[in-house]
């Protein structure tokens, strides 16, 4: 596919939207409205007992409070490491010794443009928290069994939060 036209409709502080116009050498078209986002890091902070930490905090698209792993988007010019550890000292106060990338994502590609990279963070050591102005964020730890249950239930219902559980849960931790 070749992008043969792009245009802004929408710029943000946080995203732009464009209308996208794609041509295959066949000569498929694909027209679409798209959210454009420079990219975002998820941490999932994994304690000595095998607990995760999560955040509740107001998302004002989903129109309620929302359990999930720490997360936010990339600055400019800014690695997705660099990120993740900025978002877990901001939203958490923690820094940590041990990253590992679990896998990066598209969470709904189908409109939106954000890449996910997703990190466990061990070996924990807590400071302060730095939250934005718009975030007013309570966290705790949950047990793994904790975590299934919620996810079981429909109490934790982010996407990125449920990929990234599961994804330890079957591809890292039971190695």
């Amino acid at each position: 596919m070749k992008i043969i036209k792009s245009e802004e409709l929408l710029r943000t502080s946080i995203f732009w939207v464009t209308m996208d116009k794609a041509i295959d050498p066949e000569g498929f078209e694909i027209d679409r409205a798209i959210i454009q986002h420079g990219g975002s890091s998820v941490v999932m902070p994994l304690d000595e007992k095998g607990r995760v930490l999560l955040a509740r905090q107001y998302r004002l698209p989903a129109r309620d409070y929302l359990w999930e792993i720490p997360a936010g988007r990339m600055d400019p010019g800014e690695t997705p490491l660099k990120a993740a550890k900025r978002e877990l000292k901001e939203e958490t106060g923690l820094s940590a010794k041990k990253w590992t990338k679990l896998f990066s994502l598209f969470m709904s590609p189908g409109f939106l443009a954000e890449k996910m990279h997703i990190y466990v963070a061990q070996e924990l050591k807590q400071g302060k928290t730095n939250f934005m102005g718009d975030e007013r964020i309570e966290s705790k730890w949950f047990t793994g069994k904790e975590l299934n249950e919620m996810i079981k239930s429909g109490k934790i219902i982010d996407g990125k939060t449920i990929a990234a559980w599961l994804a330890w849960r079957t591809l890292f931790k039971a190695k």
